[in-house]
């Protein structure tokens, strides 16, 4: 879909920026790769796709600028030009969590995902110091860099934050038929907590919190708490306490890590706002937990022992890797299962550890 304000590459944008290309959209705006000409570096503009984004996306810009840290994304500028308005962030060179982790893969392993939920607790810790409330966290306003490994993360749309609350809101009030045409809220419903769900509900700190919960406990077990859609919003605004992710727990070596971010998670999604963590207890208790992540790649199954305990994995390199089912973070593998693995040194093949499964239809 192109914007209803800028039509091709080339485009100048306050005699400063000069368009690359057409990024994609969200709810409430367009963005588009751009570069700066005067400071040489890629940039990312954004600007509403309608007038009633218009009228708050400068105070929105305004406030996104307070906030400045490693794992959120920067606001490096906002102008008018002509009748449109731009937002201007660093470009993140990367994909959000929803289409490059949830999308494409089975479930995450603990590690990968106590690694996500510490930067994102981190970058939410400076956004509350500086008294900035996201409410529309979700899988796709979190970017990553640097593959399934993800090297940097940060949380973006800070700036629109508001205006999606906003609409949100209006949505909630006016009933199914407002929220079914919607995309903003059936995407944001599975991460909203039960306070916002209340006709005129408000979004607080403890509601980013909330939202956090949600998609933690998304990633480690392929869904979210409630589902998805309309259907979620009766069990969340029942306040009923989800069961806890653990999704596999015959593989005995991920339990320890699944069952402390078990508890962090059970507690984020606390119906009450007041019993759940703050932003900087929560980074405190992700500085706690014993994870790593190693350089993650590709390969597929291509055998396993009629016992299914243990199997070998060829890389994409076309390398012999040893796999133990325990090591399996999902279901057995069966030949020709695509995977993504760390790989560590063996004999006589080196070993797999995690692994973890691809949706078929992702890497065919």
């Amino acid at each position: 879909m192109k914007s209803r304000l800028l039509h091709s590459s080339g485009d100048l944008i306050g005699e400063r920026y000069r368009i690359a290309r057409y990024v994609g959209e969200g709810g409430m705006q367009e963005v588009y790769l751009a570069r700066d000409l005067h400071l040489h570096r890629d940039v990312a503009i954004k600007t509403p796709k309608n007038t009633s984004a218009d009228k708050r996306f400068g105070r929105s810009a305004v406030v996104s600028a307070r906030v400045n840290h490693p794992n959120v994304a920067k606001t490096l500028d906002y102008l008018n030009d002509g009748d449109a308005q731009y937002l201007v962030e660093e470009f993140i060179d990367g994909l959000d969590i929803k289409k490059g982790l949830l999308e494409p893969f089975f479930a995450l392993d603990p590690s990968l995902v106590a690694k996500i939920l510490h930067h994102l607790a981190k970058g939410l810790a400076a956004s509350h110091r500086a008294d900035v409330i996201h409410r529309d966290l979700k899988p796709s306003n979190v970017m990553f860099v640097g593959g399934p490994e993800v090297h940097e993360l940060k949380i973006t749309d800070f700036g629109i934050a508001k205006m999606a609350s906003e609409e949100i809101d209006d949505a909630v009030v006016g009933g199914d038929e407002t929220m079914s045409a919607s995309k903003t809220v059936v995407g944001a419903l599975p991460y909203m907590a039960p306070e916002v769900l209340k006709p005129h509900g408000s979004a607080g700190m403890a509601s980013d919190i909330w939202a956090v919960g949600a998609m933690i406990y998304e990633l480690l077990t392929g869904d979210p708490p409630y589902g998805r859609g309309l259907g979620a919003v009766g069990k969340i605004q029942q306040a009923e306490i989800p069961e806890r992710p653990i999704r596999f727990p015959g593989r005995t070596q991920f339990n320890p890590l699944v069952n402390d971010l078990a508890d962090i998670i059970v507690q984020c999604l606390s119906p009450s706002p007041g019993d759940r963590p703050s932003a900087q207890e929560l980074s405190a208790r992700c500085a706690d937990l014993c994870y790593t992540v190693s350089e993650r790649r590709f390969g597929e199954c291509i055998f396993v022992h009629p016992s299914g305990a243990y199997g070998e994995i060829r890389d994409e390199d076309g390398n012999k890797v040893f796999f133990n089912n325990k090591s399996v973070y999902g279901p057995k593998l069966t030949v020709g299962t695509k995977v993504c693995f760390s790989c560590f040194p063996g004999h006589p093949n080196p070993r797999a550890h995690p692994v973890l499964l691809l949706n078929q239809e992702d890497r065919s």
